[in-house]
This record gives structure tokens, sequence and C-alpha cells, in this order.
């Protein structure tokens, strides 16, 4: 190839193609999919950019896709008549993988989950699934409005070139040189097959040679008669009596190229004051990539009258609902919607709240209808719903009806209920739902501050994820009922049958304790907020508790442990005067065996917190010291 530039991949691009390449052959076909997609959606360009621009369709008509295989050469061709590429577009789309994040992308990537096919288009490495059958491979472009062609090559090692090319359409042309143990895919049945299974119901022809028996009489043997393979109509389109669960599955793996079936899905036509059509999926697993998939949504697709507009997951739902992929068509939208135009749209508002809601309708029906699918859909994306108990007020009751979380009667974190089964469950009197936030399911399920409820038979959620502290502080209220956090504040027990009683008893013992509570303050000084006697404890010595509307102390820890700037709240120490440590402590005589005690009580607080000691070796000491006195 005359003049050509040589240009090595990035470090990171390299490293990604190691694994798309050396990982990946046991879903090989993966390949024809994938690259079929992208000149699916290279046509969908066009199409949108020709709405303004007519000039840009040119002689080559409508935009389509074919595959060519030339056997003596062992090559299989992809040939789109699409938007094409220019020089700098080459370099950028084929020369980089995921700009954004690659690098923490491969940090994450255990050596288990290097060889899964998930891999592929979850991280934009689509078009490389190519080398996981070629050896070598081209691609031959020309921007649509462009006289200037460009060819790309690589073997997938190192390198790729680029030199001036000829080319008489727009649009793109992908050579695979396939490997010799891949002459499967120089078949046309194969082919025909693959392109009948993953891309029947892309909406433009997908064409290949008819067989040459199948050519009229008096066709030029040397022009092939072409024959569509798909169907090319947009399934969305279709009546739902028409289209099977295949085709739905099929088309899912299509928009999210996603390797795994999809969920549920929800296939709705709305007309009224707004007409659109969606076509929306719930993944059955969380992709690599969906953590730093925040700030860049993908999968949610915007049409307007079949063409398309972009991809518009951050116009189209909140970010809680970021795993959603589909389609959205509309009637209403002018064509020449913008991005800018799109953020501050009416229209686009009210088609949001639609889609969102149709997004929740199917979350509540398959939790209804189908609780292991539900089991399922929250063990890979419960967190990033819980989102939305701060994002969208709007739809609070319907997001908190979704919410599982273990409890007193779980048996392990595994086990989780609805709100509405703690509801159920409530005895007679209790008109709260009571919670305990804690760093780990361990430090919840044994926490300390338990005790006094579980002693009464009371139920309590168990929220151990990170983002319960911060999503409890914006839930306060369930189908009427009140949410108590029991690690703050007082321990207010004033709706439960026994309440008045042990309120009495409680403040008899607290006169009584009072001695007790002030020189424990004087032993441990600045380190707490007050000491005092506990409502909660029955067994245990000692625990910690914030005030109402303070920070969670694990909390602190991890945005102090982040750089940010977060006001001290110094925890008080609950105490159980009837414990033996208590009793020893209130017997021992003021100095340094006394502060020890103190300190341990304290100490041990902190523990069954999750917390970890500023000076654990002198915590060792003070302990050994008080199991030789003992």
């Amino acid at each position: 190839m005359s003049h050509a530039e040589t240009h090595a991949f990035q470090a990171e691009t390299r490293e990604v193609l190691k694994l798309v390449i050396h990982s990946l052959y046991s879903h090989k076909e993966i390949f024809l999919r994938e690259l079929i997609s992208n000149a699916s959606d290279a046509c969908d360009k066009l199409r949108f950019e020709a709405v303004t621009d007519a000039s840009l369709l040119g002689a080559d008509g409508d935009p389509a896709i074919e595959l060519v295989v030339d056997n003596d050469a062992r090559t299989l061709e992809i040939r789109d008549t699409g938007i094409g590429m220019s020089r700098q577009e080459l370099i950028d789309n084929l020369g980089t993988i995921a700009r954004s994040g690659t690098k923490a992308f491969l940090a994450n990537l255990s050596d288990a989950q290097k060889g899964d096919a998930q891999l592929i288009g979850q991280f934009g490495v689509g078009f490389y699934s190519g080398f996981i059958v070629a050896d070598r491979m081209e691609v031959i472009s020309r921007r649509a409005g462009s006289d200037e062609a460009w060819a790309w090559a690589s073997d997938g090692s190192g390198e790729y070139t680029l030199a001036p090319a000829e080319r008489a359409q727009r649009g793109s042309s992908v050579v695979l040189h396939l490997k010799p143990e891949e002459g499967e895919f120089l078949q046309e049945w194969t082919l025909k097959s693959l392109i009948r299974r993953y891309s029947d119901h892309i909406g433009f022809p997908i064409r290949m040679a008819k067989p040459a028996g199948d050519v009229e009489d008096g066709a030029e043997a040397v022009t092939a008669e072409l024959e569509t393979v798909n169907e090319a109509r947009a399934l969305w389109t279709l009546p739902k009596t028409e289209i099977k669960d295949e085709d739905y599955q099929a088309f899912y793996k299509h928009v999210s190229h996603d390797f795994n079936e999809a969920l549920a899905w929800t296939h709705n036509r709305v007309e009224g004051n707004q007409n659109f059509t969606s076509l929306l999926f719930v993944p059955e697993k969380a992709p690599f990539d969906f953590q730093f998939d925040r700030e860049t949504r993908k999968g949610l697709k915007l049409y307007v009258k079949r063409v398309f507009i972009m991809d518009a997951s951050e116009q189209m739902l909140p970010s809680y609902l970021r795993f959603v992929r589909g389609v959205v068509d509309s009637d209403d939208l002018p064509l020449n919607v913008s991005r800018e135009l799109l953020q501050n749209n009416r229209q686009i508002d009210k088609l949001k709240s639609a889609v969102t809601r149709r997004v929740l309708d199917l979350l509540e029906r398959v939790a209804r209808d189908e609780p292991e699918k539900y089991r399922a859909f929250w063990s890979a994306f419960g967190g990033v719903l819980k989102e939305g108990v701060s994002e969208d007020s709007s739809n609070l009751e319907r997001i908190a009806k979704l919410l599982r979380f273990a409890s007193t009667k779980s048996a392990n974190a595994e086990e989780l209920f609805a709100l509405d089964d703690y509801i159920s469950r409530m005895p007679a009197g209790q008109s709260s739902i009571y919670f305990l936030s804690a760093d780990g399911w361990n430090a919840a399920a044994h926490s300390p501050q338990l005790e006094a409820l579980k002693a009464r038979g009371i139920e309590v959620l168990l929220l151990h994820e990170r983002i319960d502290e911060w999503m409890s502080g914006y839930l306060r209220e369930y189908a009427g009922k009140s949410l108590k956090n029991i690690a703050k504040g007082e321990l207010d027990l004033g709706d439960l049958p026994d309440a008045a009683e042990a309120k009495q008893k409680h403040e008899e013992a607290a006169k009584a304790a009072a001695p007790l509570t002030e020189a424990l303050k004087a032993a441990l000084g600045e380190r707490v907020r007050d000491v005092r006697v506990s409502q909660r404890l029955t067994e245990s010595p000692s625990c910690l508790v914030l005030e109402e509307y303070d920070m969670a102390l694990h909390l602190q820890r991890m945005m102090r442990a982040a750089g940010h700037e977060v006001p001290s709240a110094k925890p008080s120490l609950e105490i159980n005067p009837q414990h033996p440590l208590l009793q020893r402590f209130e017997a021992e005589p003021a100095g340094e065996r006394r502060d020890q005690l103190a300190a341990i009580l304290f100490e041990q607080a902190q523990l069954a917190e999750g917390a970890p000691l500023e000076d654990p070796a002198g915590f060792i000491r003070r302990i050994n010291a008080l199991l030789l006195s003992a």
C-alpha cells in the first residue's frame, strides 16, 4: 500500500485487543453481529444527517449493508453505504478503545472475567471482535459529502496503517482475512443463519449474492444478483402479536451488545397528547463497565418516525435507571432536535416521565409475578435503584415499594424483604419502621443496638450497603409509617404496648446511674459527646449512638478517605449499668485502671460499629491487663 502511514495502538488498546483476540473463542460468531451492528449504526447516522443535508445521499441511493465472500482470497467483507469515516475518524474510532476508562476497566477485570464474552460490545470493542476469526482486518471508508477515501489496516498486534484509497461510494467496507481454521464463515448458509439469528430486525436491508443456481436466465455471469437476507423491519413498529420471544431477545442483543439474554421487557404504543412507541429491556446481568457508565450513559436510542436521532439515555431516563436498554420512537418531536434542545424541551420532559413510568411498571410486574427473576434483578441493579430515592421524589413511593432489605428475620444477607413484607409482620400498636445502618452485614446483624428490640420481638431492617446511609436520609416515610434509625438519637419506643412502663424504668435507672455516667464522661473526655444509660442494650456493656442528623461514622471515614472535609460528629456512649464491666468500673477507685476500663468500654463499642481503632496495640494491652487482673 503506497504512502501508508504507520501508527501504534495506545498501550491500553493493545491490552484490550489481547483479551478480545485470545479469550473469546467459544462465542466467535459474535463478531458478525457486532460488525453488522456497526454498519447499521453508520446507516442510521447517515439517515439522520441527511434530514438537514439531503446532498449527503448523493447518487448512492438509500443506505444498505452487503456481505461479500471471496473464497479464493479467503476474505469476508461487510460493506455499508452509511455515513463513512474521515481519516481522523478512523484514527479516533479504530485506533483508540474506550478512551475515558480503559485503564480502570482493565484494572477491575479479574482473570476469570477476562474470558467472558460479555467483554465484547460493553466497552466499545465490538469492531475488534473481528480479530477473533481474522488474522488481518482492513477498513476502506469514505465520509458522506467527501471525495476522499482512506484505508485502515492492522493484524491486531500493535500497529495499524493508514493510506489514501479509492472508493466510489460513501460508506465503509470491513474486510476480514480469515484464519485458516475459520472457513465456516465463508459458507453462505452459515452467514445467512447468523444474520437471521442476530440481525433480522435491523431496519436496513442486508444483502448477499444469490447462489449461482438461483440467478435468473439472461443475467450476466460476472454480476451476481443480490438478495435481501433479513426482514429489514424495525421490530418496535410491529404488532406485539407478530413478535416472538426469540425476536425480542435477538433485538435486545443488537441494541445492548450483550451476549446474555434480557431479564424482562415491555413494549408499548402510547397515543394521545404525545404519540410514541417504546421497547425497553432490563438486562439479566450488569455489564463489566457499568460502574464507569454513569457520566456517559448509553443504551436507550431515540428515534423520530424511525429516524435515529441519538443515544439518549441521559435525556430519556433518570440516572438510577441507567441499566435500561432499548428504543423510544416518537411521532411528535421535531426532526431537527439537537442535544441542547433535548435537554430543555418540554416534550422531552414529558417523554422522559412517561418512559420512566413504563420502566417502573415493568419492575413492579416482575416483582409481583416473577419473584425469582426480581431477585436476580436486585442482585445486579438494586444498589443503582436505591439512588432513585433521592433523585426522583415524584416516584418515591413506587421506588420504595421496589426496594429490598435484609432484616433481623433474615437467615443471611441474601434473604431480603420488601417494606410491605415488614409492615405485614408489624405487631399491633407499632407505627414506625425500625432500621439500622452499618458498614457491612456482620456489623449490622450483630450490632448491640438491636438487643432491646430483639428482646421485644420487634423486627429491624438491616441496611448494610454503603449507599444505604445516604439513601435513608431521603426515605423518611413509607405507606404512612415513619422510618426510624435505631442507631441515632434517643430510642423512642412510644408506639409499643409496654412503652410507658419501659420509659419509667429507664428514667429510674438513669437517675440511679448518674454518678456512673458522670465518672465515665470525665474519664473519656473529648472522645464522646455524652454518656447516658441506654434503652437499646440488654446484654452488651456499651454502644455508640449519634444524633439524629449526624452522618454515620463509617460514612464519615469513607468521605475523609476520599479527600472530602466532613464535620466532626462525636458519638454518645450508651451503657448498660447492669453489665459486670460497668459494675467493675463503678467499684474501681479513680486512677489508671479505671481510665483503662473506660477506654475499653469505648473501644469495644467502636469495634461493634465496625470502626478501626486509633490505637489497636493500646487496646490489646488494656484487654490483657483486664484479663490478668480478673
